[in-house]
């Protein structure tokens, strides 16, 4: 195996583990359903993860590495990953975990969407057929959670629209700094966004949404997936470091297989065959996606 391949290799390897990683992390955040707010737990995790993010920050490139250049667009990063995570973790609590990761799959069509609109860019015919495939394939994962749970099932799609709204801001910010400087900047920018959104809840009288000081577990758990979320994306970073991006875009959905397992080994959720077909037609429009963005 020649120097490029093994690099390339070890490149998906890096991308395989940092998605399955964050998938284990879903898994973890939904074992707190019932015992603390949803909007509060982004709210602690976020702390946790600015906290980490920048001790490391300082180690590695000191009071340079705390400059916030765009702080409009980093503000923009930082509300769309608090919108994101939020309706993402308390999907996570009422859904099952394949069904909710299988939907964010529509962020990247959501994504060529917004970009027409937020930065002008020309959205090619094949991001509306992608989207329409998806939607359909949506409409499928969500019919049996509809039936159960009526209006809840939108919130999965509000997590995946803020996640395609973040990855919308970063095409802004591209290249103004480091990896781990945006990572930090997210992280501090996502906390005033998330504590008014948790103070919100708490305020509306809605049960579900009241914060009560937390449990130890819950504590341990927020830290916890500060800290894996962040080694996920330095693995997944790195390995844009050791092949191309469109070789390695793929592993993205060893998250939904990763989602999948865990689900059934811990929650004993079992897709039926309507939603594992919904599934296939999201991921089959990704990939027809990202496969037309190679050609162009």
């Amino acid at each position: 195996m020649t120097g490029g391949t093994t690099h390339k290799a070890s490149g998906l390897l890096f991308a395989l583990a940092g998605f399955a990683l964050l998938s284990c992390g879903d898994a973890v955040i939904k074992s707190l359903g019932g015992i603390w707010p949803g909007t509060a737990i982004a709210t602690l995790r976020y702390i946790f993860g600015a906290i980490f993010l920048g001790g490391l920050l300082w180690v590695r490139e000191g009071r340079a590495g705390f400059v916030c250049p765009m702080p409009w667009a980093q503000f923009g990063r930082g509300a769309s990953i608090a919108m994101g995570s939020t309706f993402f973790f308390v999907s996570l609590f009422v859904m099952p975990l394949a069904e909710v990761t299988v939907i964010q799959f529509i962020a990247p069509m959501m994504v060529a969407l917004l970009s027409a609109v937020i930065l002008k860019e020309h959205a090619p015919r094949e991001a509306w057929v992608a989207t329409a495939i998806a939607f359909v394939g949506v409409i499928i994962v969500l019919r049996p959670e509809a039936m159960k749970l009526g209006w809840v099932v939108i919130l999965p799609l509000i997590g995946a629209l803020g996640m395609a709204l973040m990855m919308v801001f970063n095409r802004k910010v591209a290249g103004r700094a480091t990896a781990l400087q945006m990572q930090f900047l997210i992280s501090v920018f996502a906390v005033p966004v998330l504590i008014s959104a948790t103070v919100a809840g708490h305020l509306s009288g809605v049960p579900s949404l009241h914060v009560t000081w937390p449990p130890v577990t819950v504590i341990a758990v927020c830290a916890f997936i500060a800290c894996t979320a962040s080694m996920a994306h330095g693995l997944i970073y790195m390995s844009t470091e050791r092949a191309p991006a469109a070789s390695t875009a793929p592993a993205v959905y060893v998250q939904l297989l990763t989602a999948m397992a865990l689900g059934y080994l811990f929650y004993e959720e079992v897709p039926d065959l309507l939603a594992l077909g919904g599934a296939v037609l999201i991921v089959g429009a990704g990939i027809y996606l990202w496969r037309a963005s190679r050609r162009g």
